[in-house]
């Protein structure tokens, strides 16, 4: 399994930006994809999931200003409104996924991409 992230870049403070992550492989099912994030000298923080039946939850501190979706079979997306500049972070997707050789659902991970919010 492959997840490719895109769409990252430099934002203005209170801008929006939407990345995306594209799963594929020989993948039977997709139980869930996360987006998680890490900033210079912080943790590796989760900051959105959306399951296979479309339920979601957020990180507290990105309530209410990003939106994760399901954009495609293998595909979804980070809607990010009203970025701050403590947004700024290498944004990587994960997807729990069944693939044909396995019984069990595995995690996979994709590089990531760079969004920077300037204030």
């Amino acid at each position: 399994v492959q997840l490719q992230a895109s769409g990252g870049g430099l934002v203005q403070a209170g801008g929006s930006l939407r990345i995306s992550c594209a799963a594929s492989g020989s993948i039977l099912t997709l139980e869930r994809m996360d987006w998680y994030r890490q900033a210079p000298g912080k943790q590796h923080e989760l900051v959105a999931g959306i399951s296979s039946r479309g339920d979601t939850n957020y990180a507290d501190s990105v309530k209410g200003r990003f939106t994760i979706s399901r954009d495609d079979t293998w595909v979804i997306g980070l809607q990010m409104n009203s970025l701050k500049p403590e947004d700024t972070a290498i944004y990587s997707c994960k997807a729990m996924a069944r693939i044909p050789s396995s019984s069990l659902p595995r995690n996979y991970w994709g590089q990531g991409t760079l969004v920077t919010v300037s204030s």
